[in-house]
């Protein structure tokens, strides 16, 4: 299906035509007809198959209306919100908004924290048509009364997954507690959990439900693999596969901040241009750090789990996995950095042998199993490699005949301390206990020990036994 026929605007496609761009992607064409229609939308789709144009083009469109070359703050009131979890896909989000709206007579413009809030207050006062905010930083200015959200038409929750994950729900509750009731609904994530589901439900009406490609699925286009190491040479087998395979833009995850900038530093030390981006870095230390990376001049580019959802780098060849995720989910979203749009990615992880519970985890969520290749020179332990979950923990077990197992007894985990026996195993001991008495010799019978009286101490005595006159007088 060609733009044309999507009932976007001649400005629109006209930006979309610089871009290069010919026919919409699967997610973009069923969600544009229903948001130019009004109607609420909760859509998901494998990262990087356009969800962010299948929302932006849209509300254009729906904004067109109201374009203007007014200077009047009046004349352009924040009409469409959009919310996203972290600064940098709030950076892309804009970005998108500004590349396909330049035709367009709205204004737009784009709130985080990290930086100085005074530029935003200035830009924010000057009028805007529409917003990107992260929810903290649109808090502070609700706070300080920098914004007004009472014009708000459409609203877009993106990548709501994410936000939820981050414990942004009481932030998202209090900034819907501040638009107009009657608004458009626009819920998009990369994945379709319960909780999302429950979000879903309070927040949209009659929401027209767009779901392409299987839900929690990496990208078809993406390349897998996974080479067995042990944990203290995971570095140097990084440095020597980006230098026998000469990689060129090498995104690295690793899963804290302080391992990010040890790596960065080590690869360096090979003769390897790193550097790390996480939220500790200053906004501007991380822009530069992204742009030296998309230009070339920066070979690897070590993030934690926070630059997964907002790092948009066009054909990304190469993502790594130094440290496995912790959540199967998140493997979906570091690897959906590239295989984007129809290009080929590779998705590389060094697994040791402590990261294998996490590896199981990864392919129940992604419902098939990862290739496993050593890397000659790189052997890991030989525990590591002929132990069942590097290679037969997908095996079913072979139940011989006639050796099979009694379930009851050979139950492992209740023997563990502070847990109940199983019965079998209370059975077994109760025998013991029974044989153990049978064979001990006869203890003497002895009477048990008297306590002494005090001397000043009276018993009483039962009026049974008293003499008749003092029972007399008792009773």
């Amino acid at each position: 299906m060609p733009f044309s026929k999507l009932g976007l605007s001649a400005e629109i496609l006209r930006a979309i035509s610089d871009q290069g761009y010919h026919e919409p992607t699967p997610v973009q064409a069923q969600a544009i007809p229903p948001i130019l229609s009004g109607l609420d939308v909760m859509a998901g789709a494998q990262t990087g198959t356009g969800k962010t144009a299948g929302f932006t083009w849209p509300i254009l469109q729906r904004l067109k209306i109201h374009s203007n070359t007014s200077t009047s703050p009046a004349r352009h009131p924040i009409r469409a919100l959009i919310v996203a979890p972290t600064r940098e896909l709030a950076m892309q989000v804009e970005e998108s908004v500004r590349t396909y709206g330049k035709y367009l007579s709205l204004k737009s413009t784009v709130v985080f924290g990290g930086v100085n809030i005074n530029p935003q207050i200035k830009e924010l006062q000057s009028g805007v048509d529409m917003l990107v905010a992260t929810p903290g930083r649109l808090l502070d200015h609700v706070q300080q009364k920098t914004v007004n959200l009472s014009k708000v038409e459409i609203l877009v929750l993106d990548e709501a997954d994410r936000m939820l994950d981050m414990g942004f729900l009481p932030d998202i509750k209090r900034i819907l507690a501040l638009l107009p009731a009657k608004r458009q609904n626009l819920l998009f994530s990369a994945t379709f959990s319960d909780d999302i589901k429950k979000l879903a439900d309070r927040l949209l009406n009659k929401p027209v439900l767009i779901e392409v490609g299987q839900s929690n699925a990496a990208a078809d286009m993406v390349a897998h693999v996974v080479h067995p190491v042990d944990h203290n040479r995971k570095r140097e087998l990084l440095s020597h596969i980006i230098k026998s395979q000469d990689l060129r833009q090498v995104l690295v995850f690793t899963r804290t901040k302080h391992g990010a900038n040890r790596l960065a530093q080590q690869l360096q030390r090979d003769s390897i241009h790193s550097t790390a981006i996480h939220s500790n870095k200053s906004q501007p230390a991380r822009i530069q750090a992204l742009a030296d990376f998309k230009s070339g001049k920066v070979r690897v580019l070590v993030a934690t789990d926070i630059a997964a959802r907002g790092l948009d780098i066009d054909e990304l060849p190469h993502v790594v996995n130094f440290e496995l995720p912790h959540v199967a989910g998140d493997y979906v979203h570091r690897i959906g950095r590239t295989g984007r749009a129809g290009s080929s990615g590779d998705a590389i992880s060094l697994v040791c042998t402590e990261e294998m519970e996490q590896l199981k985890d990864i392919e129940r969520f992604l419902k098939f199993r990862l290739p496993i290749k050593i890397v000659p020179g790189f052997e890991p332990n030989q525990k590591a490699v002929h132990r069942p979950s590097f290679e037969t923990h997908h095996k079913a077990a072979v139940h011989r005949p006639g050796f099979e197992p009694n379930h009851k007894a050979v139950h492992r985990e209740s023997r563990r301390p502070g847990r109940a026996q199983p019965h079998a195993f209370r059975r077994e001991h109760s025998n013991v206990a029974q044989i153990a008495s049978a064979t001990r010799p006869p203890v003497p019978h002895q009477a048990p020990a008297q306590k002494p009286q005090h001397p000043h101490v009276k018993k009483s005595m039962p009026a049974l036994f008293l003499p008749p006159a003092k029972a007399k007088h008792n009773a």
